[in-house]
């Protein structure tokens, strides 16, 4: 195959094309600015999906989500199709948006892969939690049982996912972290509506009582043995009601409350 050259008057007359770094800079800072405004609104969605923020089936707006992360509706639509892809999202006919509503074979489902990954992401964060960790943690328990006796559910379900992810990020695995977010992100919803129907009750001292007692201790069969128990004892409420209403048309959800929650300090360092 021959390639024809311009003659050199030609490129002469016209001026060959030369291309500065700034050039090169104009050309790919949209794409590059659009991704990664992209992923801080998929994060964001994701966290609140994760928190409990939205009702299962809920309807996600893209301009009103886009009004309220003072965004383009670009990178909403873009964040939407990742979490969909997460699982965490229903796209429906007509090209809008669903959060999904678990049945209760998939929320058990997620819950016993809970029941094998997060016991070992809490032993995994063991040796790298210290004295300022611990309080953190022991603030954001707090934070959940006054929510619990305000009847302040919304706040009791971003209090737990706090508890939570502070000790599992404190891991240093982000391969199982990121796991166990994408279950999360699948449930969050489902906790927000079942929490006033059968919030946590345990058999005795709350579980996260005794999982701050075993990292006190540096204890990592008693923490094992206490987050399971958090997931099996904490949930049982939960699966009663959701068993009761399995297949079943409920109350349709009406649009998640904009009240601002408190939100646990978010802490990479280790000690």
């Amino acid at each position: 195959m021959v390639f024809l050259q311009p003659a050199p008057a030609l490129v002469v007359l016209l001026g060959a094309p030369t291309f500065t770094s700034t050039d090169a800079m104009a050309i790919e800072q949209p794409s590059v600015t659009r991704t990664s405004l992209t992923g801080q609104v998929y994060r964001t969605l994701r966290d609140r999906l994760m928190s409990g923020r939205f009702q299962p089936g809920e309807r996600l707006k893209i301009k009103e989500l886009a009004a309220d992360l003072q965004v383009s509706e670009t990178p909403v639509r873009e964040a939407i199709l990742l979490l969909a892809n997460d699982g965490a999202i229903e796209m429906k006919a007509g090209y809008y948006f669903l959060t999904r509503r678990l049945s209760l074979a998939e929320y058990m489902e997620i819950r016993r892969l809970r029941l094998l990954l997060e016991p070992m992401a809490a032993v995994e964060a063991l040796p790298h939690v210290d004295a300022a960790f611990i309080a953190d943690l022991e603030r954001a328990h707090a934070t959940l049982v006054r929510a619990e006796q305000e009847k302040d559910y919304p706040q009791a379900v971003q209090s737990n996912f706090d508890f939570h992810f502070l000790l599992y990020r404190r891991s240093g695995m982000g391969q199982l972290t990121d796991i166990l977010e994408r279950l999360w992100i699948q449930a969050g919803p489902l906790l927000n509506y079942l929490y006033p129907h059968g919030h946590p009750t345990y058999h005795g001292d709350h579980q996260h009582e005794q999982i701050v007692a075993a990292i006190k201790a540096r204890d990592p069969q008693a923490l094992k043995t206490a987050v399971e128990q958090d997931l099996i004892e904490g949930g049982e409420q939960f699966i009663n009601y959701l068993a009761s209403i399995d297949g079943k048309d409920v109350e349709p959800v009406k649009k998640s409350s904009t009240k601002s929650v408190r939100r646990a300090p978010r802490k990479t360092a280790r000690a």
